[in-house]
């Protein structure tokens, strides 16, 4: 009850209201959210803490640029003061990371597993192949993980994506307008433990965006 009570009063704002409302779908560091939501640095950061000190905000370093910082909208904060507004739905969902290699594999074959919605994946600078990591993790999850070369982002993209990108260094290049970002951390090379947290943020984040869609 006193948590529940924390969050209420840290929501008991328009501002706060407004930074959740737009991090319901993408993470986004302060400088792009305060710009978005035209609030001046100072108030944004005294906005931003109430939140992270309620439980409600996360904020981390980005894996690209390491002088920015992510904030990230603690869905599990939220789940018991009501159920997100439903959102249009896409013609496909385009997940990107840079080698397109681990993440966005993962989160192309969950979002098929979860969604009508068509899902493909795409890297910024596409590797040679899909990690042996990732294969391996996939098949952990019993998750069907179809086996094919990495492809180059403006070769796959389409007017009507959804674009979501699920790596930092991805959406700090040249970006495609109206993107989402996930700031999910890169499981290569770091062992099996690393590539389950992966998949394990890639689901939760996937099934709360697929409930969302109208039916």
């Amino acid at each position: 009850m006193d948590r529940r009570a924390r969050i209420h009063a840290a929501l008991g704002d328009p501002v706060r209201l407004r930074i959740v409302d737009s991090l319901q779908t993408s993470d986004a560091s302060p400088t792009e959210l305060a710009g978005m939501l035209n609030v001046p640095s100072n108030l944004f950061a005294h906005h931003v803490q109430a939140l992270v000190s309620a439980g409600v905000v996360s904020r981390h370093h980005s894996e690209g640029d390491g002088r920015r910082t992510y904030l990230h909208l603690e869905q599990d904060a939220l789940e018991s003061l009501g159920t997100a507004s439903p959102v249009a739905v896409p013609r496909r969902v385009l997940f990107v990371c840079t080698g397109n290699s681990a993440r966005s594999h993962l989160a192309a074959a969950l979002w098929r597993q979860n969604s009508a919605i068509p899902a493909v994946s795409a890297g910024t600078h596409p590797a040679d192949r899909i990690n042996p990591a990732t294969v391996d993790a996939a098949a952990r999850h019993d998750l069907d993980l179809p086996i094919v070369e990495p492809r180059q982002m403006d070769d796959v993209l389409d007017p009507d994506d959804l674009v979501i990108t699920v790596c930092d260094r991805a959406h700090e290049t040249p970006k495609v307008p109206g993107e989402l970002h996930w700031s999910i951390p890169d499981p290569v090379d770091k062992g099996p433990e690393a590539f389950d947290a992966a998949y394990t943020q890639l689901e939760h984040r996937i099934k709360a965006l697929a409930s969302r869609f109208d039916s």
